[in-house]
């Protein structure tokens, strides 16, 4: 309602972790083919700085300190079938596809920079829309992602101790973050958009989503992925643009070599281990900056794809 929607329209909300945006998308695209709607915001948002720590202190306690539970933690970061963090199954998938350290830090390297490059550049400012926040000494205007870590080397993240294993190799400098962020994008059907007199970004081709061992949920995109384009009658090499989220920067490298399609073509403005990773709007963040970069290049073909915690992943296809 704040954005300016009528109260007659209603709105309701979906949970697939990190592919969440990205279902939505494909939810609305549901509801517009089935003739229930006609115009359909879909995103995704989470505020991770926010996420409560918990108790439960329904039926009171007895003597004693009392537990409390990071609900980022539990809710978000740790698989459920194994009772480990995300991060774990990162280093998972770095001793089954023999990942190196120094492959994971080159990576997240190349993300950084890209993103570095992408910023000055200003290739991301259309599609962020700038919020003001009042404080006591003044209006300050966020039109600019904060995560991003100027000057990033390769040698600075080999400093890094591994986070989740001590003989590891997954560090906080070659995994995505902890962020806040919102996202989202207008659906509607070709007819009417012609009748508003809108071009549209592009068209929705097609989506899936598929289940791998949660052990190496990262892997989850690889499936999804080759779903998509088979429904969408293409070819890996038939796209000209990849947004694949980069949870860990393990799990990247191993989408792409499983992907077999070329890097280049992939996060050329960086990814998430620059960006950020808000876990609920990610999925509408990949897809957006998917279509503002495939305006600008006039590329014909897309794909957006992220891996979901519980051994999952989900990917959508569109073309100009």
């Amino acid at each position: 309602m704040a954005a300016g929607i009528p109260q007659e329209k209603t709105a309701w909300g979906m949970n697939q972790l990190c592919g969440s945006g990205l279902r939505s998308v494909a939810l609305g695209l549901q509801q517009i083919a089935n003739g229930d709607a006609r115009i359909i915001v879909a995103g995704g948002m989470e505020s991770m700085s926010m996420a409560p720590h918990l108790s439960h202190l329904r039926n009171g306690t007895k003597m004693g300190d009392v537990k409390f539970v990071d609900s980022m933690l539990k809710d978000g970061l740790m698989d459920a079938f194994h009772g480990y963090h995300m991060g774990v199954t990162a280093e998972n998938i770095a001793a089954r596809w023999q990942i190196t350290r120094e492959e994971q830090d080159a990576f997240a390297t190349s993300s950084q920079n890209k993103a570095e490059d992408a910023q000055k550049g200003g290739r991301f400012k259309d599609e962020i829309v700038p919020v003001t926040v009042k404080t006591r000494k003044g209006d300050v205007v966020v039109d600019q992602d904060e995560y991003i870590r100027p000057g990033t080397t390769q040698e600075s993240l080999a400093k890094l101790k591994p986070a989740f294993n001590k003989e590891g190799s997954v560090t906080a400098g070659n995994a995505s973050g902890l962020n806040d962020g919102a996202a989202a994008l207008v659906l509607m059907s070709a007819d009417e958009a012609s009748k508003r007199g809108l071009a549209p970004l592009a068209r929705i081709v097609s989506w899936a989503t598929a289940g791998v061992d949660p052990a190496v949920m990262g892997s989850g995109p690889v499936p999804a992925s080759r779903k998509a384009l088979e429904k969408a009658g293409w070819r890996v090499k038939d796209l000209d643009l990849v947004e694949a989220n980069e949870a860990f920067a393990a799990q990247a490298i191993a989408v792409n070599k499983d992907m077999g399609w070329d890097p280049s073509i992939v996060n050329v403005n960086g990814g998430a281990i620059a960006i950020g990773h808000p876990i609920g709007a990610s999925g509408a963040r990949v897809l957006t900056t998917l279509l503002f970069e495939m305006q600008k290049r006039g590329a014909k073909k897309g794909l957006a794809t992220l891996c979901i915690g519980g051994g999952m992943g989900v990917a959508l296809t569109v073309e100009r």
